[in-house]
């Protein structure tokens, strides 16, 4: 399983060290800015699975850097944890209501935002966090990289165990083909949407049962859906 991606954005040269220390000793692969619009970059070149970012940093603000993030397609759904100096509520608030899924204010120990992010990744991308994945009659165990329905092991290919993992971690979410070849091939990646099809028509064929549902539903001009079954 790969090693959850995190973005640092953070102006204080010897916290952010500290930071990026902690969280490669915890197996997290780390990229580190202090400038709010090389944030914005970074972020759109390689997709973190969660942002570490600082209320006050040079250039682009946090709040500004939040609400461009939670603005675009790609990184819309990324978990946020913001750091800040900040106590008043207002300010607390402000963050949250832009987009934020957790607060921190400094000074912090390292050992409760290592906390945080643990937190915050079993409750959005389970699989991350190395925790089973239930939806519907499906069960996937990340770290045993096998795939159950009513308990019987599915044989899935690798893309599309990925496909199904990335469904399962967004469950009754409706992804477009162009969203499905960002979030499971790669931002950039050079393959045709109507490849999304073809991994489809695989999966399903993978997963189904006699007598069982399709969980894999289709949306006209949209997309594909899992739906718990």
């Amino acid at each position: 399983m790969p090693a959850p991606k995190l973005l640092i954005v953070e102006d204080d040269t010897a916290l952010a060290e500290l930071l990026e220390y902690r969280f490669e000793k915890e197996g997290y692969e780390v990229h580190h800015t202090a400038d709010g619009e090389e944030a914005l970059f970074m972020a759109a070149e390689d997709v973190p699975d969660l942002v570490i970012l600082d209320w006050m940093i040079e250039g682009v603000s946090g709040i500004e850097v939040c609400r461009r993030l939670r603005r675009e397609k790609a990184t819309a759904h990324v978990p946020i944890i913001m750091l800040t100096a900040r106590e008043a509520e207002d300010d607390r608030v402000r963050g949250l209501e832009t987009g934020a899924d957790d607060y921190i204010t400094k000074p912090f120990s390292p050992r409760e935002l290592l906390a945080r992010v643990s937190a915050v990744l079993r409750r959005v991308r389970p699989a991350l966090a190395g925790q089973s994945i239930e939806v519907g009659d499906l069960l996937l165990n990340p770290v045993a990289h096998r795939i159950e329905r009513h308990g019987r092991e599915l044989e899935l290919g690798p893309t599309e165990y990925r496909l199904l993992q990335f469904f399962m971690e967004h469950p009754r979410r409706v992804f477009s083909r162009s969203q499905l070849l960002d979030g499971v091939w790669g931002i950039g990646s050079e393959i045709e949407e109507r490849t999304v099809d073809v991994h489809i028509r695989r999966l399903r064929k993978a997963i189904a049962l006699e007598n069982a549902p399709d969980p894999i539903r289709t949306v006209r001009s949209a997309g594909y859906a899992l739906e718990p079954v």
